[in-house]
């Protein structure tokens, strides 16, 4: 029998974690948005409240339903608000040091019976599991962004992850309303192991002269039927976070096809990291966005 989920705690309010507990509010979930800052939960919740009104507008859900999902949300700036949570899944920075403390700490405070996730996109989940006094109910569930309008959801069982943790979980996703596909724990799991060394080459043919920002976008674009160009793409994902997924990559597989390009590293040193810096590929600080090479 699979553990019955009704409350769910969203560690960190930034683009994945105010996603989630956009769709688990709106499933009829009810949902704890944790974050340490409390202008960062204003701004989550801020979002959430745009992207349900962009989507009443479309007709997708009602203005009831909106109002419902709002009042389902509770904001939480200890981890302590979480302790009766039946699912609580983190979504912080992608390094592993922070995660692991995160764990730690959030273990103390649950309940014994309570599920453990990482939105991880790249990390060993059986090593995040290690961090935990659960490694058998500790899973890892990364959504795609954006959330509420991305339909995959990628599962991925750690070499303890019991059988009830991983039947609740994909409970809990179909729920949603997403589809599930089932990832071995090998680094970047399925879609980032494919997608991030695609943008990592679009940043080295950008690097090697091959073809400017516009022609590698336009390329993919027109070329490939792709929505979005590679290095539009990196900008939207965030270039630090790609930088950290091909790190997982080149160290986890060992493999020198999945060096970072060096200019993503610059770029990143730099602090150009895409959209939410403003500035990345591309600059967003004007009407409309301009190469920056």
């Amino acid at each position: 029998m699979a553990a019955v989920i009704k409350k769910v705690g969203v560690i960190g309010a930034g683009q994945m974690g105010n996603g989630i507990a956009h769709v688990a509010a709106l499933a009829g979930f009810d949902v704890v948005l944790n974050d340490i800052s409390a202008d960062r939960l204003k701004s989550g919740m801020a979002t959430i409240n745009g992207n349900l009104a962009r989507q009443v507008s479309k007709k997708a859900v009602s203005e009831d339903d909106k109002n419902k999902a709002m009042a389902r949300i509770s904001l939480a700036e200890k981890l302590d608000d979480l302790a009766d949570c039946d699912l609580v899944i983190e979504t912080a920075v992608e390094k592993e040091e922070v995660k692991r403390k995160i764990f730690h700490d959030l273990c103390a405070i649950l309940k014994p019976e309570a599920i453990v996730a990482s939105d991880t996109s790249s990390i060993s989940i059986t090593r995040l599991a290690a961090a935990t006094d659960r490694p058998e109910r500790f899973i890892g569930i990364h959504f795609m962004n954006p959330v509420p309008l991305m339909e995959l959801v990628e599962l991925i069982r750690g070499i303890a992850t019991d059988d009830q943790t991983f039947e609740a979980s994909k409970e809990f996703v179909a729920k949603l309303g997403k589809q599930v596909a089932v990832s071995e724990d090998f680094p970047a799991f399925i879609v980032n192991r494919i997608l991030l060394p695609m943008i990592n080459e679009a940043i080295y043919t950008l690097y090697e002269g091959v073809g400017n920002v516009e022609a590698i976008d336009a390329a993919m674009k027109l070329g490939a039927h792709h929505p979005m160009g590679p290095l539009e793409l990196a900008d939207f994902i965030g270039l630090d976070t790609c930088l950290s997924i091909m790190q997982v990559l080149h160290e986890g597989l060992a493999d020198s096809k999945y060096r970072p390009c060096p200019l993503l590293v610059k770029y990143v040193e730099a602090g150009w990291l895409g959209r939410k810096t403003q500035r990345g590929f591309y600059d967003y600080r004007g009407a409309k966005p301009v190469p920056t090479r």
